[in-house]
């Protein structure tokens, strides 16, 4: 018995929509376990776009596998003898489409609102790697450096694409591609009221110990930052903060006498 072809090609988006929302967080938690990726809405309706278009593209690449596919749902949407499938599938495309329409007029249910502040107090030293900071004199050895600050804006420009995009954005605009994925969005630092609000070592030591290093104080932060000096050498870190200034067009909050 032969698997009609437009049964085939619906298995294969089925598939294919599985692969994209199950297969690939259940390889990043075996990269990583105990964690399960998810991947954004908007990245799911573009990949199923891509796969539709293969699929029709597919279809209509050969003459002969076309008109079978035209003679499969000519038989199925007029042949007598199949009336009751076919009942069923328009009964069941039509109660996806009404659920679907109900579920985008529905008022959500949203979490109590926070009592969080955006920028933390700072403790007035902290230590990472074995080196102790005291941030109420900490200055950004690299922005005195005239003279290599391009390079050093460039260089925190190849950090951050590497490895900050994918939550704070292309733009620097707090909506990268995972931003919807967490709670609070990650920081808009083109925003007048993040970086152009701090200085440098404020940012020093929020990237460098990230979540975990925020105040147990005053929790919950509710921060998904890393902690970045693992990955990053103090260097680089300052290198980062230049970058974001440099490209947000800030000039960072000048140290109070």
């Amino acid at each position: 018995m032969r698997v009609p072809q437009t049964i085939c090609l619906l298995v294969g988006a089925a598939v294919s929509y599985a692969i994209i929302t199950v297969g690939i967080p259940a390889l990043g938690a075996l990269t990583r376990p105990g964690s399960w990726p998810v991947v954004p809405a908007h990245l799911v309706w573009l990949y199923m776009f891509f796969v539709v278009m293969v699929i029709m593209l597919y279809a209509a690449g050969d003459d002969e596998r076309w008109e079978r596919i035209r003679s499969e749902l000519r038989f199925f949407f007029a042949a007598q003898k199949v009336w009751l499938a076919r009942s069923a599938v328009i009964a069941a495309i039509s109660l996806a489409g009404g659920y679907l329409a109900y579920a985008a007029a529905r008022s959500d249910l949203e979490t109590p609102p926070e009592l969080r502040a955006i920028h933390p107090a700072p403790p007035s030293s902290f230590s990472v790697g074995g080196k102790t900071y005291n941030l109420l004199t900490l200055e950004n050895p690299l922005r005195a450096d005239k003279q290599n600050f391009a390079r050093n804006a460039r260089a925190g420009a190849e950090i951050f694409f590497k490895n900050c995009v994918f939550c704070h954005g292309d733009k620097l605009d707090g909506r990268g591609h995972y931003a919807d994925a967490f709670h609070p969005l990650p920081a808009n630092f083109r925003d007048v009221g993040t970086i152009a609000q701090l200085q440098e070592s404020y940012l020093f030591w929020r990237i460098a110990t990230g979540g975990p290093g925020l105040p147990r104080e005053a929790a919950p932060w509710a921060s998904s930052m890393p902690i970045w000096h693992r990955f990053m050498s103090e260097t680089e870190i300052w290198q980062v903060i230049l970058f974001l200034y440099d490209f947000t067009g800030h000039t960072p909050r000048a140290r109070e006498p």
